[in-house]
């Protein structure tokens, strides 16, 4: 699976990073990245309250 972030939909909340338990999420100001140690698992996904991350 591949992770991608829709930055016109992405509100910056940090919803995703707070829920990333291997922090393969980095939150810098507004803009959402991951980071070496995201494991694709899609938890961030499920989690972001506006669908800004996308799974392929």
């Amino acid at each position: 699976m591949n992770l991608k972030v829709n930055n016109d939909t992405c509100m910056g909340c940090g919803a995703c990073a707070g829920l990333c338990n291997f922090d393969g999420v980095t939150l810098h100001e507004t803009r959402i990245e991951f980071t070496e140690g995201c494991n694709e698992c899609g938890w961030c996904a499920r989690g972001c309250p506006v669908g800004a991350i996308e799974t392929t």
